[in-house]
């Protein structure tokens, strides 16, 4: 009997761990043929890509590659950008890949499949404010990552050469935003130790905008006014109720009150699923682009697509909304859709609905410090926490995404490694 072909589309923090486990559990048996699609060839955690832009972490050591990844774990791996699906002939088609120069590497392909899975993400949502797109940096990708920090250490270079302060406004108070901020403070007074020594953080105005009257809206009261206070002791100017009306060259244009002018703008507000997903005419999707699914993660009224992570709307038994767009949600959907394959393919049951337990949220402020809500709803309570505590459980957290893709042994192999590249290696990426 032919393997049965499953492609999961979008290697982040929900479609890794499901190739991952998916290639161990039945791609080594040959009981499927695990196939995943991502545009780029290596994997950096999303929630890290503020530490990307500001270069606390070098993303070429951080990163994963896919192809070394798929041998490891029994998938396969296709670069491509999913531009199409036709779910009565069972095949995605994927855009052609173009190398740096504009030449064609691989022709626009289809790709067949037997179960398909979409985890492709979420991206900022500019809500059409005008001037974003041309005067805005974003953080969606890696590559974007990477564009903030030429940017910034370029800015941070002429600072310091003309000795005048350097200025960095940022729109959304969400975690991104307010890691973002906190993470900008920490690489300035790192530059210092580098040569640049005109350049401090008293020379450094960094506002956060939120349109929301407090900051960090989704999380608990508790936790939002902790960070703001953590903020403004490190000098950030955080704006709330201020909503951004447009954006021109070098300021953003807010309703009421006095524009924010910076040299570098940010947008980090906001979230709705890729514009690819409007292309899936197949597909139920709600306002923002994401894929309405059934309790077991299955697009509605489609018996072999699944759809997890941020780009589902998943609206459980008992709830009013969909699940929120956080990293724990989409590991989650992965190790249940991956528990529900081999149910499927292996004993032949049915499958199971999908329930999420929220294990509470953790904001970073860097080096400084971090808060957030620890437990969920576990045991009926929540636990606030802050310092050293959080800070700590705030790289557990990343720890344990490494153990679901590398497994304990390589994970405590990569955290010595890192310790040694400390010792040789500048605390900032420095260009």
């Amino acid at each position: 009997m032919a393997a049965v072909k499953i492609v999961v589309v979008g290697g982040g923090a929900g479609g890794l761990p499901l190739v991952a486990r998916l290639g161990k559990t039945l791609g080594k048996h040959h009981i499927a043929d695990v196939t995943l699609v991502d545009s780029s060839n290596t994997h950096v955690w999303k929630p890290r890509y503020h530490e990307v832009a500001t270069g606390a972490i070098d993303a070429d050591l951080d990163a994963l590659d896919y192809r070394g990844h798929a041998r490891l774990n029994q998938y396969r791996f296709e670069p491509g950008t999913l531009t199409g699906l036709d779910a009565e002939a069972q095949q995605i088609t994927l855009a052609q890949v173009l190398d740096a120069q504009g030449q064609e590497v691989l022709p626009e392909r289809t790709l067949p499949y037997d179960y398909l899975v979409l985890s492709i993400g979420s991206c900022s949502n500019d809500f059409n404010t005008p001037g974003v797109r041309d005067h805005a940096l974003f953080l969606d990708s890696r590559q974007q990552a990477e564009r903030f920090r030429e940017k910034f250490l370029n800015a941070c270079l002429h600072a310091n050469h003309v000795n005048e302060p350097l200025s960095v406004a940022i729109v959304g108070g969400g975690a991104t935003g307010v890691e973002l901020a906190a993470e900008i403070h920490h690489a300035v007074s790192m530059l210092k130790l580098y040569g640049h020594e005109h350049l401090d953080r008293k020379q450094l105005n960094v506002h956060l905008i939120e349109a929301a009257p407090r900051i960090l809206p989704v999380l608990s009261e508790r936790v939002s006014q902790a960070a703001h206070q953590r903020l403004e002791g490190l000098g950030v100017n955080v704006h709330v109720d201020t909503m951004v009306e447009r954006a021109e060259p070098g300021t953003f244009v807010v309703r009421d009150g006095d524009d924010i002018k910076a040299d570098l703008l940010v947008w980090a507000a906001g979230v709705k699923a890729p514009a690819v997903m409007g292309n899936l005419t197949a597909l139920e999707r709600n306002r923002i682009n994401q894929v309405v699914v059934d309790p077991t993660l299955r697009a509605r009224n489609q018996e072999r697509i699944f759809v997890i992570g941020d780009c589902a709307a998943c609206t459980l038994p008992g709830n009013d909304r969909p699940l929120p767009p956080r990293a724990q949600a989409a590991q989650q959907m992965a190790h249940h859709a991956a528990r529900n394959f081999e149910r499927l393919l292996l004993r032949d049951q049915p499958l199971r609905d999908f329930r999420y337990r929220d294990h509470g949220s953790l904001v970073s402020l860097s080096q400084y410090s971090s808060v957030g809500m620890l437990m969920g709803n576990l045991k009926g309570g929540n636990f606030f926490v802050e310092g050293w505590m959080a800070r700590m459980m705030y790289i557990s957290l990343y720890r344990l995404h490494q153990a679901a893709l590398y497994g304990w042994p390589r994970t405590l192999m990569l955290l010595v490694a890192g310790r040694f590249n400390r010792l040789v290696r500048p605390r900032l990426k420095l260009h």
